[in-house]
């Protein structure tokens, strides 16, 4: 458990979205299960958010297809009242990029119904123009998947967050669509060679939504739920929202320091940056998902074997290098999954990062898998919080006999 020092700082942390704290003594801070013989994990995860004062959090840890651990901290205030609740080991949490494992598998399994290959080009299985830039007939989902297709969120802004200067440069009104930024990006030049390097673009990810759609004849949304999702067992993940009116009573509060005007209207209202001052539902492909942290490594379970979601051959894809190689530090960017070898077999992991949320997600070659995630990502002046990734790796170094109960049942 957490102090009751700590409560208190999760009751402050309400106040910066406008809410009025509780007494300490209304709500619980830790739900869900954790086995003695994984409690390195539970310890790691709570001192980890006292130190950083983050007042809601998860984690999962899954072994070789069983849930072992399934852990919800803190307190949020739902929508749909004004009393504290305990985040459960269900609650939902926007998961950021870990979204692009999502669409990269929609992708994959797209290929594998032989609905789609991997080697064309976006400009034709999109319809867009190549007149700014030649180069983009390169532009193949296989570089889309692997960040190599040509943006370079360091030399052009990423787009998923130009939301006023797009509107302005299009004289249309805001909220701006996914048509709206294709539009506003396809008239400009790309950053470098299709294939060349590696560059981490969220926008080639929303492209892959949209490829998604236009295939499958469906929603984005829809297509996933249905291919991937529900054969797994999973019916709680959706598509976020902006605002914290739209949103689900179990989906928990998101805290920043920072602020912006309004993107999804043309009030020009400053608002917390996490409610309104980006746009979710554009996000969706690359970084929209909400999801659990038990969900999320069911998610990830889908890529330890073949089964009816991807086939072999699928998540060979998913792992593959890509054509500009292994980057110095021994890792490189599969379709969705960083990758690294580990042993025999091979390490694969994704963070995710937005304003109101950290998350990570981790697969070991050992069949180990955890997830967690936060409802404060690292801002100026607090600690660090990719550090993460090394405490839960000592945290799972620590642990000396797994236990064989599966918590699964206990969280359809």
């Amino acid at each position: 458990m957490l102090s009751r020092r700590n409560l208190l700082k999760a009751g402050a942390a309400t106040v910066a979205l406008g809410l009025q704290p509780a007494r300490a003594e209304a709500a619980l801070l830790a739900s869900g299960v954790v086995p003695t013989q994984l409690a390195s994990f539970d310890k790691t995860v709570q001192k980890y958010m006292t130190e950083r004062n983050i007042s809601c959090g998860q984690l999962a840890v899954a072994r070789n297809g069983k849930l072992l651990v399934a852990r919800g901290y803190g307190v949020y205030r739902p929508n749909t009242t004004t009393t504290l609740a305990r985040v459960q080991p269900t609650s939902l949490f926007r998961i950021a990029s870990l979204s692009k494992s999502i669409t990269s598998a929609a992708i994959l399994r797209l290929a594998q119904d032989g609905k789609l290959s991997l080697t064309s080009p976006i400009t034709t299985l999109l319809g867009l123009s190549a007149t700014a830039d030649p180069r983009l007939e390169k532009v193949t989902l296989w570089r889309l998947m692997q960040h190599t297709g040509g943006w370079d969120r360091n030399v052009s802004k990423d787009p998923l967050w130009l939301d006023a200067t797009i509107s302005a440069s299009l004289d249309a009104p805001l909220p701006v669509s996914h048509a709206d930024i294709v539009k506003y990006v396809t008239a400009k030049p790309l950053d470098f060679e299709p294939g060349s390097k590696m560059s981490y673009s969220n926008y080639g990810y929303m492209l892959l939504g949209r490829v998604i759609e236009k295939v499958s004849g469906q929603s984005y949304e829809s297509y996933v739920k249905s291919k991937l999702l529900a054969p797994l067992g999973i019916d709680r993940m959706g598509l976020g929202e902006s605002l914290r009116a739209d949103m689900s009573p179990s989906e928990v509060e998101y805290n920043s320091k920072y602020t912006n005007k309004s993107v999804v209207d043309t009030s020009g209202e400053v608002v917390p940056y996490p409610y309104g001052g980006f746009n979710m539902p554009n996000q969706d492909a690359n970084g929209g998902w909400l999801a659990s942290a038990v969900d999320t490594v069911r998610w990830a379970g889908a890529f330890d074997k073949a089964g009816t979601v991807l086939n072999a051959t699928s998540i060979s894809r998913a792992f593959a290098k890509p054509e500009i190689g292994v980057s110095g530090d021994g890792w490189w960017y599969g379709c969705g999954w960083y990758v690294r070898t580990a042993g025999s077999g091979l390490n694969t992991w994704h963070t995710g990062s937005m304003p109101g949320t950290f998350t990570l997600l981790v697969r070991t070659s050992a069949g180990v898998t955890w997830c967690v995630q936060f409802n404060r990502r690292e801002e100026e002046g607090s600690p660090d919080f990719d550090v993460i990734d090394r405490l839960m790796w000592q945290a799972h170094d620590a642990v000396t006999s797994w236990p064989t109960t599966d918590l699964y049942p206990k969280y359809l």
